[in-house]
C-alpha cells in the first residue's frame, strides 16, 4: 500500500510540474548579434519560422536562358580572372563590370576585346553596383568583392531579380545566411556560393566513387584551410591611406571563429549528402592564441595591438543527425605547407589528398567496385600502388571532368577548377536545372564562423545548427549533379554557340571602329 501511494504521489508531482510554468529560457546574444539559449549544456540558436508566402528552394529551378547576361561587381584579385574564365564559355554575355576604383573596372574590357565580345557598361563607386543591379538586360550577378560586401550586393541582386553567385564566404554571419535564404526562396532566383574546391580533380572523382559505394558508408570526413598568407597580405584592397591594414587583416583581426571555411567543409559536405539525406547538427569548436596576426598587425599600424581575435589555427567538430563527424580546420597565419586536408574515412575504404593523395581499399573491395587489382596481396594498411590508384580514378572520372576538365586546363584558374565551376553554372542555367550548390549549402558552410565563435566563447561548450532548411534537409537522398537529356543539351549548346558567334561579330565591329 505504501509503494501505490508513493507511485500516486510521484505522479501527481510530476503533473504538477508538467502544468505549472516553466522557467523562461534566458535569452543571450552572440558577439556576432544572435540571440541563442541553453538547453542542458548546449548551446541553442533558434531556426525562424519560414515567412508566409515562401517555399523551400530544395531543387529550385528556374526558367532556361539561352544566353546568359552577367554582371560582375569586384574586379580586384578575384574578379578580373571570373571575366576572362567567361569569355571562354558559350552562351554568355559580358553585360557590365563594376568596382569601387573605375580603373579597375576599365582595365577588364581588355579581356571582352582579346574575345572580340562587345564593350560593357562600367559602373564605380561606393553604390555603383546598385545601378548594374537595377539593369533589366542582366540575369546573373558575379559577386567577388571583399568580403565585408559580399552580402550587400547578393541582397541588392536578389531584390532586383537576379540571380546571384557570390565569392567565398558567401555570408559573413546567421543573419546573412537566413536573409538571403528567404530572399532565394521567395523571388526563386538562384543563390549560389563559388566553392572552386567543390570542382578539384581529386574531389570530384572521389566524391563519384563515394556515391559508388567504393569506400562503403563514409562515417567521417576531414577538411581545411591551412594556407600562409603572408605573401598576401600587402596587397589586400586598401580603402584609403588611412586603411593601413586591408579588409582581410582586419576582419580576421575583429573576428572569432573559423572565417574561411567553406574551401575544407563543401567538398566533404557533398560526399555526405548534407541536407540531402544529413544534416549538420552540432559543433564544438577550439582556437589557438592569436600570436602571427597581432605581429602583423602591429608591422602593417606601428601600432601595439592588444586585442587580436582570430587565433592562429582553428579546430571545428561536427556531428551530424546520422552520426557522422567532421573535423573542419583553418589556419592563415603559420608556416606551413599549403593543406585543404580532404579525408574520407569509410566502412570499407579510404580517400586522402593531402599531404600524399592516394586511396587506401584492399582487393575485395577494388573487385567489388569494378576494377581488378594487378597484385595479389592489395590491403587498406596502406595506399594502393600507383598502378591500382589509376585504375580506380579511370573507372570512376567523373562525367564533368570528362566534359570541361580538358578545356579547364587551358583555360586555367587554379588549375581549371575555377573554369570548370564557372562552367557548371552557366550550363545549369542554360538548361534550367538546379545548381550544384544552392542557399542551403551557402548558409551550411558559411556558419561555422558565427557557430564556432559563438563555443570558443563560452569555453568551447556544444552548439546546436539552425535548420537552414526548416525541415526539408531530409526530402532529397543523396547529393547529385542535374544533368539535362542529351537532346535538350544539344539543343541548348547549338543556340549558346550560335549566340556566341553573333556577340563575336558584334565586338569585332565596335572594336575595329576604335582603331
Amino acid at each position: 500500500m505504501r509503494k501505490l501511494n508513493q507511485l500516486i504521489l510521484g505522479a501527481c508531482t510530476l503533473l504538477a510540474l508538467a502544468c505549472s510554468p516553466q522557467p523562461k529560457q534566458e535569452q543571450l546574444v552572440s558577439a556576432y548579434g544572435t540571440p541563442y539559449h541553453w538547453e542542458q549544456g548546449t548551446i541553442v540558436v533558434d531556426t525562424p519560422e519560414r515567412p508566409a508566402g515562401q517555399e523551400s528552394a530544395i531543387g529550385l529551378t528556374a526558367p532556361k536562358l539561352k544566353v546568359v547576361r552577367v554582371g560582375f561587381v569586384g574586379l580586384g584579385m578575384r574578379g578580373p580572372g571570373a571575366v576572362e574564365r567567361f569569355t571562354h564559355i558559350p552562351g554568355v554575355q559580358i553585360v557590365a563590370l563594376c568596382d569601387y576604383e573605375q580603373e579597375r573596372a576599365e582595365n577588364c574590357q581588355k579581356y571582352l576585346k582579346a574575345a572580340s565580345l562587345p564593350k560593357a557598361a562600367i559602373y564605380s563607386g561606393a553604390e555603383g553596383y546598385k545601378e548594374l543591379c537595377q539593369r533589366e538586360d542582366i540575369d546573373l550577378v558575379y559577386i567577388a568583392t571583399d568580403w565585408d560586401h559580399h552580402f550587400p550586393v547578393a541582397k541588392c541582386a536578389l531584390e532586383n531579380g537576379k540571380h546571384a553567385a557570390i565569392e567565398v564566404p558567401s555570408a559573413m554571419d546567421l543573419k546573412q545566411c537566413w536573409e538571403l535564404i528567404d530572399l532565394s526562396e521567395k523571388t526563386r532566383k538562384h543563390c549560389m556560393i563559388l566553392e572552386n574546391c567543390c570542382y578539384d580533380w581529386f574531389e570530384m572523382n572521389t566524391l563519384n566513387m563515394a556515391q559508388n559505394g567504393v569506400f562503403g558508408e563514409v562515417l567521417r570526413a576531414q577538411g581545411a584551410y591551412i594556407h600562409n598568407l603572408d605573401d598576401f597580405w600587402p596587397y589586400y584592397w586598401k580603402n584609403g591611406k588611412e586603411d593601413k591594414l586591408g579588409w582581410r587583416l582586419r576582419y580576421n583581426m575583429e573576428h572569432r571563429g573559423d572565417v574561411y571555411a567553406t574551401h575544407g567543409l563543401g567538398p566533404v559536405a557533398q560526399a555526405l549528402d548534407i541536407h540531402r539525406g544529413d544534416r549538420m547538427t552540432t559543433l564544438v569548436a577550439m582556437d589557438t592564441k592569436s600570436v602571427h596576426g597581432k605581429e602583423l598587425v602591429e608591422k602593417a599600424s606601428g601600432e601595439k595591438c592588444e586585442n587580436f581575435l582570430n587565433g592562429d589555427h582553428t579546430t571545428t567538430l561536427i556531428r551530424t543527425a546520422n552520426g557522422k563527424v567532421i573535423e573542419i580546420q583553418h589556419n592563415v597565419m603559420n608556416p606551413q605547407p599549403y593543406n585543404r586536408l580532404y579525408q574520407l574515412t569509410g566502412t570499407k575504404g579510404f580517400a586522402n589528398k593531402y599531404p600524399v593523395e592516394g586511396y587506401a581499399v584492399d582487393a575485395a573491395q577494388m573487385k567489388a567496385s569494378g576494377v581488378q587489382p594487378k597484385v595479389d596481396n592489395l590491403s587498406s594498411h596502406g595506399f594502393m600502388p600507383d598502378a591500382e590508384m589509376k585504375a580506380l580514378v579511370e573507372k570512376y572520372q567523373h562525367p564533368i571532368l570528362k566534359k570541361y576538365g580538358e578545356m579547364a586546363k587551358e583555360v586555367g584558374g587554379h588549375g581549371g577548377m575555377d573554369f570548370i565551376m564557372d562552367s557548371r553554372l552557366v550550363y545549369c542555367l542554360q538548361n534550367g536545372l538546379p545548381l550544384d550548390m544552392d542557399v542551403y549549402d551557402l548558409a551550411e558552410w558559411c556558419c561555422l564562423a558565427e557557430l564556432g565563435a559563438l563555443s570558443m566563447d563560452n569555453n568551447c561548450a556544444a552548439v546546436q545548427f539552425p535548420d537552414f532548411t526548416r525541415g526539408h534537409w531530409n526530402d532529397v537522398k543523396g547529393f547529385k549533379h542535374a544533368f539535362a537529356s542529351p537532346e535538350d543539351e544539344a539543343e541548348a549548346e547549338k543556340a549558346a554557340k550560335e549566340a556566341t558567334a553573333k556577340l563575336k561579330e558584334q565586338g569585332a565591329k565596335e572594336w575595329a571602329a576604335e582603331k
